[in-house]
């Protein structure tokens, strides 16, 4: 398969390792603990997508996430083995997309929402909360956003 589906697989198993963590430790939207002045972990199951979009919906969502989720990996996984060896770049960017993907999949299936609990915040500004895999979908993106628009190897 790809070599640089090992990436992908770090991504999940951090994103599950500290979602479990958060899990464990933390009560669903209780008070949030402050870690940093900007930085507190704060439970949230969020049974939409990213900024909480068709979060009450009513149910359908979850499965319209999930099929979405098994194509768009499907199609990545499908890219990043037709990659060129030398566009290293281009696949670590499609890897931590699948990663993040992935990681976010596995709990839409097993659980039925997605456990966010990173709540980044100025004053009384907080940015949606979100998660590893988030984290690792949007460094993708924007890693292969910056190559198509300045490099030609994307």
């Amino acid at each position: 398969m790809c070599k640089w589906l090992w990436l992908s697989l770090v991504v999940v198993v951090l994103d599950q390792a500290t979602k479990l963590a958060a899990s464990a430790y933390l009560a669903v939207q209780a008070a949030p603990l402050e870690v940093l002045p900007y930085f507190n972990l704060f439970l949230v199951h969020n049974a939409g997508a990213a900024f909480s979009l068709l979060a009450m919906a009513g149910g359908w969502q979850r499965w319209f996430f999930i099929v979405v989720t098994i194509l768009v990996v499907w199609f990545l996984t499908v890219w990043l083995g037709k990659l060129p060896a030398e566009q290293k770049l281009s696949a670590v960017g499609i890897a931590l997309v699948i990663g993040g993907a992935v990681g976010n999949f596995i709990d839409r299936l097993f659980l039925g929402y997605v456990v966010d609990f990173i709540d980044l915040h100025y004053q009384n500004y907080h940015w949606p909360t979100f998660n590893i895999a988030d984290s690792a979908i949007t460094i993708g993106v924007l890693l292969l956003i910056g190559l198509a628009v300045f490099y030609k190897e994307a």
